[in-house]
């Protein structure tokens, strides 16, 4: 199996390979050339504990790589980091259960991926013969970069610098990137939103040449970033298997808050594996411009940018949808070359209505305003005790709406993508209390007035040193990344 553009079918390369370059030299995002079957059985999903199935989900999407060095990548990536045992521990309320993928390092589901990426990088590294240090860039709305950085922290071999939108971020995200220890890591606030940063790092991959260092990327346009979060779509399905919820072979509908469409889309590869799925439910901010598409089939970024209480999913270009035009599409190169350059010089795109009809048959959608998500906060705990962030709570009013319309069947799985702790400030709004000015303040007042835990990595930010301060604007990324790339050693 091959990975190939989805932009032009005649650049092959390996997995290991793909996941070295992260981006295809032609601007496109690497696919593989066929979607292999999970090979996973009733009895597979019932037993595999997290690491095994992580690393046979793997095996299938990464077939240059050995079994033996993905599990062994697995263990040492996982480890002894994640709060839970489970991992990703699935919650069962009511009427729908909750994949909690929070539990990391960092508090946020991209842990689930980039405690895994160095580990992968370093074996497609060996795989390739590759010398260079390998230079990981990534733009972030929130909870990439924390995690990136974490993830990669002094790793041999890498380095990383996060580029995140100055106004565009929680506190506690910012808190979290610019106190970042390590030798090979580097964080920069960017003066625009999470699109403008976005573009940047995209031009530098463009631009940038140096003898140095071979540029990567740790955002889900990685396919090393988007194959370790297909595994824990099959994990869930096994734990409602387990809890007696549903029977092998009943389909499940996954809603997912998503602005870059990553999260989503690993749930498509689920199923094009075989994963029993009935609808994927696509969960908007305010900044819905997914949701338009997938009610209209016309794509448009030219519109208002806002800053929302769910601020990882202010995004208004989704790259990751790219790679569902290519599968929906049969693979047509040619059309989402079209599109995506009509999206680039012209801010708008429209798909052929048999294509929309395709996507619409796998993808239901909706969209929650701030107040709209606050309540949905309130409602969850009130109801049933059960804190969700503003990220999930987008996910779960999309959820309740769509049911309350009869448009669900059978059993939904909610993906909460982190810690209500990141969040404090519009927790406390949503649950009508005063708000202290003081992040960890209002940290510790969310944690005695619901009975809950701050997790551990949040409460140690108190402390810690502002170790970064580097601001550009997007057109300055391309030069300060040669800047970065052209130095011997980074220090602080």
């Amino acid at each position: 199996m091959n990975y190939s553009s989805t932009r032009d079918k005649t650049i092959k390369i390996t997995a290991s390979r793909a996941i070295l370059q992260g981006l295809a030299p032609d601007g496109g995002l690497y696919v593989p050339d066929t979607i292999p079957e999970s090979g996973l059985t009733e009895n597979d999903l019932l037993t595999m504990d997290s690491y095994t199935l992580t690393a046979h989900v793997l095996k299938k999407l990464l077939p240059d790589l050995s079994y033996d060095v993905l599990l062994k990548g697995v263990q040492d990536g996982y480890g002894d980091k994640f709060a839970s045992d489970e991992i990703t521990p699935l919650e069962l309320l009511k009427d729908v259960s909750v994949l909690e993928l929070y539990h990391g390092p960092t508090s946020a589901f991209k842990d689930m991926a980039l405690c895994l990426l160095p580990r992968l990088i370093a074996a497609s590294c060996a795989q390739n013969g590759e010398n260079k240090d390998v230079l990981i860039l990534t733009a972030t709305s929130g909870d990439t970069g924390k995690a990136a950085l974490s993830g990669f922290a002094d790793a041999p071999g890498t380095r990383v610098i996060v580029f995140y939108p100055a106004d565009g971020v929680s506190n506690m995200q910012r808190l979290q990137m610019v106190t970042q220890e390590g030798n090979n890591v580097c964080v920069c606030s960017v003066k625009g939103n999470f699109d403008d940063a976005q573009r940047g790092v995209k031009t530098a991959f463009a631009e940038v040449e140096s003898d140095k260092v071979n540029l990567s990327s740790a955002n889900s346009i990685n396919i090393g970033r988007l194959a370790p979060q297909v595994a824990y779509y099959f994990k869930a399905y096994g734990n409602l298997l387990k809890s007696g919820r549903i029977r092998y072979g009943d389909k499940v509908n996954f809603a997912v808050p998503t602005g870059n469409f990553g999260n989503i889309l690993a749930g498509y590869i689920a199923k094009l594996m075989g994963l029993p799925v009935g609808k994927f439910i696509c969960a908007s901010n305010a900044n819905d411009v997914l949701t338009q598409f997938l009610k209209t089939g016309v794509y448009d970024r030219r519109r208002p940018f806002y800053q929302t209480a769910s601020p990882s999913m202010d995004i208004l270009v989704s790259s990751n949808l790219e790679r569902l035009l290519f599968f929906a599409s049969g693979g047509d190169d040619d059309l989402v070359s079209r599109l995506m350059r009509s999206l680039n010089e012209e801010g708008i795109y429209e798909i052929p209505p048999e294509l929309l009809k395709t996507i619409q048959d796998d993808f239901m959608c909706g969209s929650a305003s701030d107040e709209q998500c606050y309540a949905a906060i309130k409602c969850l705990w009130e109801k049933e005790r059960y804190l969700i962030d503003p990220h999930t709570a987008v996910a779960y009013h999309v959820f309740s709406e769509l049911s309350a319309e009869g448009s669900l069947s059978g059993e939904t799985v909610i993906l909460s993508t982190a810690s209500p702790y990141k969040f404090c400030p519009a927790i406390l709004r949503a649950l009508g209390t005063e708000i202290p000015e003081d992040g960890f303040e209002a940290m510790e007042k969310l944690r005695d007035i619901t009975g809950t835990k701050i997790p551990e990595n949040l409460a140690a930010l108190k402390s810690k040193p502002i170790l970064h301060t580097d601001t550009v604007s997007p057109d300055e990324i391309t030069s300060y990344v040669m800047r970065k790339a052209g130095e011997d050693k980074w220090t602080k």
